[in-house]
């Protein structure tokens, strides 16, 4: 069943258009992946299905309700999780989530119960009665995931998790959310980091200036580059001439799907690549250039952009504030 049904959704600022007519749907129980750099239209769309943005023309439908038409009926039934953490750092971290339960209308001792039920979720029970604004980056980031828990959403939207987590934290966040997709949570995730959307995602799309350039597996993504990819560094001396040597080379070798010279090494990709390495050994020997390593690779999430893109992801790897956001949602 489809908990997300989107149909050509644009979203424009004055002349910028940053939503250019996307549709997509999201099925109900499985980790969707909304992969792009930044300034594609990630954070837009995820605004959009929350009702904190609203959509230029198109339709947007969350759990059977239509964000435009009834906000607070999608309010009730989304989790949200911005960039920036929401939370306040002077309140503990229970006190966090007692007052976000208490702003979706739980009762006092509701809130109180989710709350511990939370904590244990997200390993902080220990840390409970400590302010927030004495925990970890990685801290804060588990307590802004328990707040968009605390009102048992149906679908839980998180806009990049993991920016400017250190790889620690950030392989810690990804156990939590494999957990919570277990036990049956749908998770909307936009991030710029490819081996994150490769780890998580059951389904993917990438979207680039604003469009949906492909959407699958991760497998399938990967499976419709065709073939693997092998990667030649010439040695060190002469590298800059023995670049373009090598490349010329490559694209003379019959059935490659492509050559990609690249600032240090050049990029063959071509069918069963392992049986054609000694094939593509004795071309480089003819030219005279000294190999200095090569290396032999499956398709991968950033050929799949590379592809379909024109260019490969730039990510920005940087820390947002963690402050108390105005963006947080009210019933």
């Amino acid at each position: 069943m489809a908990l997300i049904e989107v149909t050509d959704l644009y979203k424009s600022f004055g002349d910028v258009r940053a939503v250019d007519g996307i549709s997509f749907t999201v099925e109900e129980g499985i980790i969707f992946g909304f992969l792009g750099p930044n300034g594609a239209g990630k954070t837009t769309t995820i605004r959009i299905l929350v009702t904190l943005a609203e959509q230029t023309s198109g339709t947007a439908i969350v759990g059977g309700i239509d964000v435009a038409a009834n906000p607070r009926g999608v309010r009730n039934r989304v989790g949200y999780a911005a960039q920036a953490t929401g939370i306040d750092r002077d309140l503990t971290g229970k006190e966090n989530l007692i007052l976000q339960g208490r702003l979706h209308g739980l009762a006092k001792a509701e809130a109180q119960r989710e709350a511990d039920a939370i904590l244990e979720v997200i390993s902080l029970s220990e840390v409970a009665d400590r302010r927030a604004g004495t925990y970890s980056g990685g801290m804060a980031r588990r307590l802004d995931l328990g707040q968009a828990l605390i009102h048992r959403p149906n679908v839980l939207f998180l806009d990049e998790p993991t920016t400017g987590l250190d790889p620690q934290n950030r392989h810690a966040m990804w156990t939590y959310l494999r957990k919570l997709n277990d036990d049956g949570m749908t998770i909307f995730l936009t991030t710029q980091y490819l081996e994150e959307a490769d780890e998580l995602a059951d389904t993917l799309a990438i979207i680039d200036n604003g469009r949906i350039v492909v959407e699958g597996s991760p497998t399938e993504l990967k499976r419709g580059i065709g073939g693997d990819s092998v990667t030649l560094v010439p040695s060190s001396d002469g590298a800059a001439d023995s670049l373009e040597v090598m490349a010329t080379a490559m694209r003379a070798l019959p059935k490659t799907n492509a050559v990609e010279k690249l600032a240090e090494s050049v990029v063959v990709y071509l069918e069963d690549g392992g049986s054609r390495i000694a094939e593509i050994v004795r071309a480089i020997d003819a030219t005279g250039v000294q190999l200095g390593r090569l290396e032999l690779a499956e398709p991968s999430l950033d050929q799949v952009f590379l592809k379909h893109t024109g260019a490969r992801l730039r990510v920005e790897d940087v820390k947002p504030p963690s402050r108390m956001s105005r963006n947080r949602m009210r019933t």
